[in-house]
């Protein structure tokens, strides 16, 4: 309530002391205390650990809910316990089957098999209870927050070519020239001795975007140690220092942790002291590389490690809101049953998302960035988008995508 309706509430256990308040009030319990506003309690928010609890669905207005509670509560569902469930990742502790990055699959989430994981139902809900608590007591001064958007960019390939080790580089003319790539070939050989730009090198057109439009933008680098997986450029070369060092200068930069940070807290160490030596400055922004973390292990690591904000709560293979809410939020560690210093950030679309694994065109991608900043604006949320300096490259699997960044910032800025 406090950060989504701008609702500052104080909490009692004393019968006496909630009859005694003379303002705004209301009972979240089993059974209504008298003629007060009444939310009636499920089992959830009362229990310790993690237990398989069922959930059956209904509707609330416009919005599909659950933990239904009958009709004598004021509201027919426990709108607490089904915000904290989605909020708190519950289902992400119970056994689920993975995919095979190790992530917590999309379609195995309550929001996507009951068909509202494009939606922002947490938020909703809570507009929908701000409209009964307004009924029930009209003359409260009300508070209203504001829509903002936030661009992120990962970096998972700072260069398709420049600044690449001598035996990568060889290696890569070996393959296109085995595999009859011909343009490839020219555009290595063009990149490599300064007759062309190199393609995914689209850093200062997002900094002129930054600054033409007002957009908040964060970059998240990718610098671990050269795997299958992390092959952006070595963090040694100082060419790619200067890049980080120079986006630092213009927006906001984070650490975008490699690909077997997930489970490795030593690696996630490294990486973010790397980052910090380049920078000169704390590092308390992250993303974890392929969205791969599992809760609460990961983001018990980034806390160890004094990170303040995450923006890995989404998924790779659906656009939507992983946690159902636009709203960041502090991460709650169902473990220790407290709440973390751990702000997370949830976006709702990613470049990639859009292009590989819904195989959209830029036309209909463009429609779908639309309807989702649509949802966010109705709740006066933060609509967070993630994409790669990569696909504003329109190179390889990025042509015809290359104004799509720039079509998307002036929509979702209105």
């Amino acid at each position: 309530m406090t950060r989504t309706l701008q609702i500052p509430i104080d909490f009692t256990m004393k019968v006496e002391e909630f009859v005694a308040h003379n303002g705004p009030k209301f009972s979240y319990t089993k059974v209504a205390l008298g003629k007060e506003f009444f939310v009636k309690s499920h089992e959830l928010l009362f229990q310790q650990g993690i237990k398989d609890i069922e959930v059956t669905m209904g509707k609330w207005k416009v919005a599909p809910c659950f933990f239904l509670q009958g009709e004598k509560s004021d509201i027919p569902f426990d709108i607490f316990s089904a915000s904290f469930y989605l909020i708190s990742r519950y289902e992400e502790y119970l056994p689920h089957i993975k995919d095979k990055f190790g992530r917590f699959r999309a379609e195995e989430s309550l929001a996507h098999k009951n068909g509202f994981l494009e939606k922002p139902v947490i938020d909703i809900w809570a507009y929908q209870f701000l409209a009964e608590l307004k009924n029930r007591f009209p003359d409260y001064d009300y508070k209203k927050r504001s829509y903002q958007y936030i661009s992120t960019v990962d970096v998972d390939n700072a260069y398709a070519y420049k600044y690449k080790s001598f035996v990568r580089t060889v290696g890569g003319f070996l393959k296109d020239a085995y595999q009859v790539k011909i343009f490839n070939l020219w555009d290595r050989f063009a990149v490599r001795f300064n007759i062309k730009k190199d393609p995914f090198d689209t850093f200062q057109k997002i900094i002129d975007f930054k600054k033409e439009l007002d957009v908040r933008t964060i970059f998240f680098f990718l610098i671990g140690d050269y795997t299958s997986y992390d092959t952006n450029v070595s963090a040694s070369k100082s060419k790619f220092k200067l890049l980080i060092k120079d986006m630092v200068d213009y927006a906001r930069v984070g650490l975008h942790p490699s690909y077997y940070t997930m489970k490795n807290a030593e690696m996630l160490k490294k990486e973010k002291e790397r980052l910090e030596a380049i920078t000169n400055i704390p590092v308390i922004r992250s993303r974890q590389h392929y969205l791969r973390f599992t809760l609460p292990d990961t983001y018990q690591k980034l806390i160890d490690l004094e990170i303040a904000e995450d923006y890995s709560m989404g998924y790779a293979s659906m656009a939507g809101f992983r946690a159902s809410t636009c709203t960041p939020f502090y991460f709650y560690d169902i473990d220790f049953e407290i709440q973390t210093p751990l702000k997370v950030f949830p976006f709702a679309v990613m470049d990639t998302t859009l292009n590989d694994y819904m195989k959209l065109t830029p036309k209909r991608a463009l429609g779908k960035i639309r309807d989702l900043k649509n949802e966010v604006k109705r709740v006066n949320g933060v609509f967070i988008t993630l994409f790669h300096n990569e696909s504003l490259s329109g190179y390889q699997r990025w042509r015809g995508w290359s104004r799509l960044y720039g079509s998307m910032l002036k929509i979702v800025k209105g």
